[in-house]
């Protein structure tokens, strides 16, 4: 019988010297995470929770091979995996979150905020980020609720009716065109007195007989009973607040990615994303990969996220045995 890493007693050693640390614990941490076990690397995955961004969706309907899942069953599917194959390759450090990457001779040390420490070979990133948040009265409390930060996800659930998207950049634009494919109308808010997307994208999204896009419009509340009916906004010019009956709010106010642990040590973009190498994941320091939301990846998806996870993967696989 094959004997594992575990059996031969080397996450008992003092300091242990992993392959690979994953941070993360959302799609792309756990398609890793599988990966690594099958290809028997001695592996220590820090996650603070499972499931990523899409653990608050209620019904996830493009995670490819499953018609329709929840998100928190994708969490617990997601971590199902893993645990089904980690054992002996793949150390679960779970509840807890990375807060440094350190570069040392023969490879990395990434510690975390309760206080423990992992010697690595390599380190894979997939920390992922978080979505702005829209702050004002009834945001929080429509939440799922007829307010969403994933047009992708939750968007066909409002087929047939009238939605507003709140963001004049890119992400706004292209969240506007996904939705008008089966919205009855889409109403566009920018606070700013120029939208930020690409002329092209907004001439293109504009077009569209049931797009109506508003500048200088401040979001001023969210309405509703059980769920969202309305959202009220503040028109900058004139001063005054108009209502709009809507069922669906769709919210791309920007990403806040989570690398503030790795500030300094890694090429950023402009908004503290991870610059990678998108053939293989690589960043700027040799031995760091990062794939998912944390990284300047052009689409941001579960889908997506996983297979540059098994992309890096791959590419960690034979950094580790050119040595």
């Amino acid at each position: 019988m094959k004997k594992s890493y575990r059996d031969a007693g080397f996450f008992d050693t003092i300091p242990p010297m992993n392959d690979l640390v994953i941070i993360g614990g959302g799609p792309a941490g756990v398609a890793a995470g599988v990966y690594a076990a099958r290809k028997q690397l001695k592996t220590v995955l820090i996650t603070k929770e499972w499931g990523g961004q899409s653990s608050v969706s209620t019904d996830i309907q493009n995670w490819i091979g499953t018609i329709l899942i929840s998100g928190e069953d994708l969490a617990k599917a997601l971590k199902a995996h893993l645990e089904a194959y980690k054992d002996g390759y793949v150390e679960v450090i779970d509840g807890t979150l990375a807060n440094k990457v350190e570069k040392k001779d023969g490879g990395f040390l990434v510690e975390t905020d309760d206080g423990k420490s992992f010697e690595s070979k390599t380190v894979l990133i997939c920390a992922g980020a978080d979505r702005r948040k829209l702050e004002v009265p009834g945001a929080k409390e429509f939440d799922q609720k007829g307010l969403t930060y994933c047009a992708s996800c939750d968007g066909p659930l409002f087929s047939g009716q009238d939605m507003v998207v709140i963001g004049g950049g890119n992400a706004g634009f292209e969240t506007a065109a996904q939705l008008l494919a089966y919205a009855k109308s889409v109403t566009l808010l920018h606070r700013g007195p120029q939208f930020k997307a690409d002329p092209v994208t907004v001439e293109k999204v504009l077009k569209n007989p049931k797009m109506t896009a508003i500048l200088n419009a401040e979001t001023v509340e969210v309405k509703g009973d059980k769920f969202v009916n309305g959202l009220v906004y503040k028109d900058k010019e004139s001063g005054e607040n108009r209502e709009l009956a809507v069922t669906g709010v769709f919210v791309e106010i920007g990403l806040v990615p989570n690398t503030s642990f790795v500030e300094g040590l890694l090429e950023m973009d402009k908004i503290k994303r991870i610059k990678v190498d998108g053939k293989n994941q690589q960043t700027s320091v040799p031995g760091i990969w990062a794939a998912g939301d944390c990284t300047d990846e052009l689409y941001h998806q579960n889908n997506i996220a996983a297979g540059d996870a098994v992309k890096a993967l791959e590419d960690i696989y034979n950094h580790l045995h050119a040595r």
